[in-house]
């Protein structure tokens, strides 16, 4: 291995005490390929396997913490009759010796009731998202709230038991807690909306939830992540500034990580056009000393991986649509082999990559997602 990427593979210890091998980091990122029931299938097995070994930690695809939170495709952790098939999955990342984390989710008013069997989406309050064909969600009573809430704790409790190495929350990409954070979203005046402060007792009460779980069922150390968009372009929307008194609050409730998403690591702000400064540089220099922040976006190459930890201050790296494209990426950058590291799929790798032919058909409808070669 050449010596400059040394770095890349130093081991790393969460506060819980959970030591993990390297800073790379396998983000999710949705197969749309578990069975309807929400069980995992052989094809997501085979995907995770191939590209799991050598690194830190893989952060699974979503699963929902309710049946009424799924999108087609998505895991499930919303039963306990979903702990085999979850731990199945554990166990298959695990064997690699690499560590996993579960990512839990509700999808909120991003769902549809044809995915959801007729039933209506829900979400902080009943707007629909802007985009087309989107849904009028139904507005969760207070006492649904709460019972959200419990569901996100009680998911945590059967990713332990399934063996788990931690859990993600998924606070991110538009989804429900995001939906209570945000004042487009979330049009409430009682205790979970209105203002700022009243709009971060939603996803603050989920971090609670899932705290507790862990506290009282992990017996090892547990790593416990959350995703986060930084901003919003919908007016209103999320802005740095709300994201940042977030983080503020969830500095202190016990994490190990914040996983920021953001379409390039290198990202500047969606909303003030003026500002240069990288989005995830104002929040390290704010907050990394604090808590680890974990990067993704647009890392290809060792070279890109270690630009981002160095000149963004970042102990973790997370590498998504690149490990799509290149299960080998580790394994060549340890060997010395860099050079040789697929940056474009052909139809011919197609076998070798394990793409499941849900994700195969998605990467294809999308142009330009990944670069595919014909």
């Amino acid at each position: 291995m050449n010596k400059k990427y040394e770095k890349l593979f130093e081991p790393f210890t969460f506060a819980s005490g959970a030591t993990i091998d390297n800073r790379i980091i396998l983000p999710p990122m949705t197969t749309n390929s578990a069975f309807e029931n929400g069980m995992v299938t052989t094809d997501e097995h085979t995907y995770y396997k191939r590209r799991s070994a050598g690194l830190g930690v893989v952060i699974t695809s979503c699963a929902q913490v309710r049946e009424d939170g799924k999108f087609a495709g998505s895991l499930s952790a919303a039963s306990d009759n979903r702990v085999e098939s979850l731990s199945k999955l554990a166990k298959t990342i695990q064997s690699t010796g690499t560590k996993a984390i579960l990512q839990i989710f509700h999808v909120g008013r991003m769902g549809s009731s044809s995915s959801l069997r007729g039933t209506q989406p829900v979400s902080a309050s009943a707007v629909p998202a802007l985009r087309d064909e989107a849904e009028i969600p139904r507005e969760l009573p207070d006492h649904e709230v709460r019972e959200m809430i419990e569901a996100f704790g009680e998911a945590t409790r059967r990713a332990i038991q399934a063996g788990f190495d931690g859990v993600e929350i998924h606070g991110a990409n538009t989804y429900l807690i995001q939906q209570f954070f945000s004042p487009h979203s979330n049009r409430r005046d009682d205790y979970w909306g209105g203002t700022l402060e009243e709009r971060m007792n939603f996803p603050l009460a989920v971090v609670k939830s899932v705290k507790d779980a862990i506290d009282e069922y992990s017996d090892k150390p547990f790593i416990f992540g959350y995703r986060i968009s930084p901003e919003e372009m919908e007016e209103p929307g999320i802005t740095l500034d709300d994201t940042l008194a977030l983080m503020e609050r969830l500095k202190t409730t016990g994490l190990d990580y914040i996983h920021v998403s953001l379409g390039s690591v290198a990202q500047t702000s969606l909303r003030d056009k003026e500002n240069n400064t990288p989005v995830i540089d104002i929040i390290t220099e704010k907050f990394g000393t604090e808590i680890p922040i974990m990067g993704v976006g647009q890392v290809i190459t060792p070279d890109d991986a270690l630009k981002a930890m160095e000149d963004h201050d970042l102990p973790l790296v997370a590498i998504g649509r690149e490990l799509i494209v290149e299960p080998d990426w580790i394994e060549k950058v340890k060997t010395g082999k860099e050079g040789t590291i697929r940056t474009e799929i052909r139809p011919e790798d197609r076998e070798d990559l394990a793409l499941p032919d849900a994700m195969w058909e998605y990467v294809e409808s999308r142009p330009g997602w990944l670069p595919i070669v014909k």
